[in-house]
């Protein structure tokens, strides 16, 4: 099993509701938000029928986790209708409450549908590979193929890129595991950006505090998709960033917010 589908693979814990995701590493770092999300997602999908998606997620960050401890999370069912169910999720170390999560899942229906784009704005196969805009030691950059383009014409915008690179199984429920993980990496730093800044950089205290996707459409996490992000607002030391998860062929398949710290350091 590659390390990607590894992490997102979470095992039965000591409880019919708990669960335990896998550590990332290195060991002495921070754990990647993302790496939370996912577990989160996929710890609730264990406890609801097949036939019931997800629809939303919204996660709430309290604490920095260890990237080199594994992750115990805690499911609690909220609700269980004749279409629709929710859990809320919360992830635990050493006794330690870390993240909760609340996520809603339901039946599909029939209805409107709108959310494409006629025609995206690059050729991912003819960018550079740059990888994520900063450093991302639990990541396995070896399997996530990543290209950013920053566009500074009208305000910032982020236009990121990526694919796997490992063959993933046809399970949609992988690909959308795959895209909260991915979509998580450094969402935050266009809020910084707009001012000339950067998470990267190290000149603001930054982290995400709290992050909401919608699920639309299904995707494959093993083709292109585009994560088109920027930030509307920011103040008192808090900045929001909203973001589009388009697919190639132009079909939003997802709509993400988060809201961050980016506080001057003292």
């Amino acid at each position: 099993m590659s390390r990607l589908l590894k992490l997102l693979d979470v095992a039965p814990g000591a409880t019919e509701d708990s669960w335990i995701g896998a550590a990332s590493g290195p060991a002495g770092k921070r754990a990647y938000g993302g790496q939370f999300a996912a577990q989160s997602l996929s710890a609730a999908c264990r406890t609801v029928a097949d036939d019931r998606a997800p629809t939303n997620m919204h996660l709430q960050f309290l604490r920095g986790g260890e990237a080199g401890d594994p992750v115990e999370y805690t499911v609690t069912r909220i609700f269980d209708g004749r279409t629709a169910a929710a859990r809320r999720v919360d992830a635990h170390q050493d006794g330690r409450l870390l993240t909760t999560a609340t996520v809603s899942f339901a039946a599909a229906l029939s209805g409107p549908e709108h959310g494409s784009r006629a025609a995206l704005p690059d050729d991912p196969d003819t960018l550079e590979r740059t990888g994520p805009a900063g450093p991302a030691p639990s990541m396995p950059l070896d399997e996530i193929d990543i290209r950013i383009v920053d566009d500074r014409s009208d305000g910032f915008t982020r236009r990121l890129w990526w694919r796997t690179t490992v063959a993933l199984p046809d399970d949609p429920q992988v690909h959308t595991l795959v895209a909260t993980y991915v979509t998580d990496v450094y969402m935050i730093d266009p809020a910084l950006q707009v001012h000339g800044h950067s998470m990267k950089a190290r000149t603001h205290r930054s982290g995400t505090t709290d992050s909401s996707i919608w699920f639309h459409r299904d995707l494959r996490a093993d083709e292109w998709n585009l994560l088109e992000t920027a930030s509307p607002a920011a103040a008192r030391g808090r900045g929001v960033v909203t973001g589009s998860l388009i697919r190639r062929d132009g079909v939003i398949a997802a709509t993400l917010a988060q809201e961050g710290l980016i506080a001057n350091r003292e």
